[in-house]
């Protein structure tokens, strides 16, 4: 059941997009939020989605201290793009799939009222994951609703991303289900495009040197016809001089 509160009338009431905190509580949250963010925009690209990263999600219409800002949100069916905040009924979507980069310092946050939120709100997925290990078992925990409960994702997949979700250091690794291809992190992407320039200009360099040895072949080939060109001539030139004294070429040997 989606529990997302209405007012009839709302008048000129002031949402806002930020509320002076710290975007993430250390690097390594900052770091996994930020590729997670950037992973699930390039993945989700081509797909009547968005993913917001940090924007406040307000769940209750005409009550702005309603809000809560997940680290990552997955949003299917709605414009893509990002916004500044995320309104459910002004969008009519609730979020997907939400990803909370969490720590010892936001354990009751994370797994209480969060959980019971998302859980409230219908969120198909919630993640959390605990970049230095200080309280999540294998630093990765998903929920799955069933029905109206969150039950424990034992299978490591997200079923509505169709991505296989897998613990890389202080990161989430994710891997296509189909093809199960890896999906690169900004890093990887700039060194999968320098091998990519690097292996495109090793095979033009060998396709110049194959152009140019072939050229080579082309021009010993032209040298050997001109060669034998200029001894046929000349072993013409000397039959004919041997008619001319009167003497036969095919009698010599």
């Amino acid at each position: 059941m989606t529990a997302t509160l209405r007012v009839g009338i709302e008048s000129e009431i002031f949402y806002p997009s930020a509320d002076g905190q710290p975007l993430a509580e250390t690097y390594d949250h900052l770091y996994a939020l930020l590729t997670t963010l950037e992973v699930l925009k390039q993945y989700l690209a081509s797909h009547q989605a968005t993913v917001l990263g940090n924007q406040f999600l307000y769940y209750a219409q005409g009550f702005p201290k309603l809000r809560v800002a997940p680290d990552v949100m997955v949003i299917f069916d709605v414009a893509s793009g990002g916004r500044d905040n995320y309104k459910i009924w002004e969008e009519g979507q609730v979020p997907t799939v939400i990803f909370e980069m969490t720590s010892f310092g936001t354990k009751g946050q994370d797994e209480i009222f969060k959980k019971t939120l998302y859980e409230q709100l219908g969120v198909k997925e919630y993640w959390l994951f605990d970049p230095k290990g200080e309280w999540v078992e294998q630093q990765l925990r998903g929920y799955r609703l069933r029905g109206e409960i969150y039950e424990p994702i034992q299978d490591g997949r997200s079923e509505p991303l169709q991505l296989r979700l897998v613990v890389e250091e202080r990161l989430i690794g994710f891997y296509r289900e189909d093809t199960g291809e890896k999906l690169l992190i900004p890093d990887e992407l700039v060194q999968a495009l320098r091998q990519e320039v690097l292996a495109r200009q090793q095979a033009e360099q060998l396709a110049e040197q194959e152009r140019q040895r072939a050229e080579q072949e082309r021009q010993r080939a032209e040298q050997e016809r001109q060669r034998a060109e200029q001894a046929e001539l000349q072993i013409e030139q000397l039959k004919a001089r041997l008619r001319s004294l009167n003497v036969d070429p095919d009698t010599i040997e």
